[in-house]
Formats: C-alpha cells, structure tokens, sequence
C-alpha cells in the first residue's frame, strides 16, 4: 500500500478581518460596533500527495498556495478540515515532525543576516542534533554542488540574492528532510541563479527521493521539476493531475510559429482561424493549430507565402494559466 506523505479532508482556513470606516467618526463608533468580513483562503482542499513525489502546487496571487504551505509546516491553524502529514498533525509542532520537513520561502530568509552562513548551519546543527562527520560532509558536498564554498564565511547580508538563496537551500536539507517545502525558492535571481537552483533541486531529488512541494510563478520550474500539478483558483482545488495533461487542457492544439522573410496579408484565412498573434513588424505570427490539421494547414502556408523559418511546440503551460485565470470555468466542463 503506497504511503501517503500528505493528505488533506476537507481542510480550510477562513480569515476574520475588520472593517472600520474612514476619518474620526468611524474610528469612534468601531469602538461600539464592528464589522467583520471572512475570507476563505482556503475551501475543502482535499489532497494525497505519497512518498517521492515532486508536486507543482499553482494558482495565481491570492489563490491560498501560501496559506497551503503553512498549514503543511505548522505555521497557522487550519478553520476546519483534517491536515496529516508524515502521520502528524502540524500544527502541534512536535519535534520530530520538525526534523522531517524543511520550508525555503524565496522572500523570506532563515539565516542570520549578520553572521556568515556558516554560522548559522552550526546553531542548526545543534538544533537537529545532527553528527559531527555527517554535517562536515553535507557542508562540503552541497557547498561544492551549488559553488558557495568560498561564500560560507561571509556576512549573509553581503551576498547576492542568488547566493543567500543557494544559502538557505543548505540550511532546510542539513537535517535529510523526507518532505520539502519550496514557496518561490527562485523568485527575484537570474537566469543564470534560477537554472542553478533548479538543476540542484532535481539532482537532490534524484539521489533523495524526497516529497518536495513547489510554489513558483515561473512556469520553467514547475515544467523542468514537477511531473504532477495541483491548481488552485480563489481557495479550491482547480486541478490535480499530470503535467502533460494540464497542457492539454485547452485542447489538442501545438503552437505553430512562423517566420516570413517580408510582410504577408495579415486577414488571410490561414491566419485568422487560428488565434493568430503577430511580432516583429508583422514578419513573425504565431498560430493554435489542432493536432489533426497541423501539416495540412503548415505545408499551405509554407507553399503560399515566402517562410524563412517555422517551429512548433505544445501549448506552454504559462499561456494556460494565463487562460484558466480568466476564464475559470474552463475547467469546470472539462
């Protein structure tokens, strides 16, 4: 029977917020009567997420995926529901719940920002109660992986964001979490930084076989590490399922763009039909073709107008999101 990591009944958090009217006299009178507004951040979330399993948790902001990620670690209580992790109920904190997971959110640090890093692993490592030989190798092992060997002896607050981030990376995996919470880990870095981290991530993964649990905005994490995807809209789960099949979602359709060596007619038939979008002063259309007129409708186009390129590729999973968040109801027929 595959064991399940996380699972979730029901689970939701609702916020209390106040209103209070402007100026002196909604000041005097919030002190006889109050308004309150509740939020459900988050609605009946029910999730199995089992041993092993690298999970893309989307939606956009305000969607409740942080809220998510803290009732996962014990941060906040959930309002209703039933939360098990790892066989715990997280928000009790035990101990040993704590030494079995690790939370790396990208805009918030757990390092001391005025002491080096290492400074920082040490008090960690007192903490989780880690020994002395397995510690020196983890240092050096990951120092090596993620090119911060020569960094751990510097100020936190002195590095670049990169940096501390790949930091913070080391401080969550000392103590060998089975279940790893990632909260944009590769928000604000480069390029260059995000590729690093994300190639780390998955070599650990690999050689670990963790649970790791990823929020990002930056749909090359979530298509280069996650094979599943739990979408939530406005609170409740949208979507669970396969990576390919929420590409899918819209339809069996390819991006197909082409690139024209002059201007062509841009009221063509061959182009309007297909949700055509123009660039580069009208020489670059990019074209939502279905599956089974792909070659009919590209070998007319190649044939009528003078092409100097043309690639196709799947339906990128960010033109998806971007779809589903407004028109939600997308999914509701699917």
């Amino acid at each position: 029977m595959e064991f399940k990591m996380i699972q979730t009944d029901k689970l939701t958090k609702s916020f209390k917020s106040y209103k209070k009217k402007p100026g002196f006299k909604g000041s005097i009178e919030s002190l006889y009567k109050r308004d309150y507004t509740i939020k459900h951040a988050v609605e009946g979330f029910d999730l199995d997420i089992p041993d092993g399993q690298i999970v893309g948790l989307l939606g956009p902001n305000g969607a409740g995926k942080t809220t998510l990620m803290k009732m996962f670690t014990g941060i906040i209580v959930p309002s209703g529901g039933e939360i098990n992790v790892l066989g715990h109920n997280p928000s009790e904190r035990e101990k040993d719940f704590r030494k079995k997971i690790a939370l790396v959110m990208g805009q918030k640090s757990q390092l001391w920002w005025d002491i080096p890093a290492m400074d920082s692993f040490l008090l960690l490592q007192k903490y989780y109660e880690i020994d002395e030989e397995e510690f020196k190798e983890k240092i050096e092992h990951m120092s090596t992986i993620l090119e911060v060997k020569d960094l751990l002896h510097i100020h936190v607050r002195k590095l670049s964001l990169g940096e501390r981030m790949k930091m913070e990376l080391m401080a969550s995996l000392l103590h060998s979490p089975e279940v790893i919470f990632l909260d944009e880990p590769t928000i604000g870095l480069d390029l260059v930084a995000q590729e690093s981290i994300r190639k780390f991530i998955k070599d650990y993964h690999q050689k670990n076989q963790c649970t790791i649990i990823l929020t990002s905005h930056y749909m090359a994490d979530v298509q280069e590490l996650c094979s599943r995807i739990v979408l939530i809209l406005k609170g409740k789960k949208a979507y669970d399922g396969a990576i390919g099949e929420f590409e899918k979602i819209l339809g069996h359709e390819k991006r197909v763009s082409f690139i024209f060596k002059s201007k062509v007619d841009r009221e063509d038939q061959l182009f309007t039909k297909f949700k055509p979008e123009w660039s580069q002063g009208d020489l670059k259309v990019e074209l939502l073709i279905p599956e089974e007129e792909l070659r009919e409708v590209s070998a007319e186009i190649i044939t009528k107008f003078d092409v100097s390129d043309f690639n196709t590729e799947i339906l990128p999973i960010e033109k998806v999101m971007k779809t589903l968040m407004s028109n939600p109801e997308i999914l509701s027929v699917k």
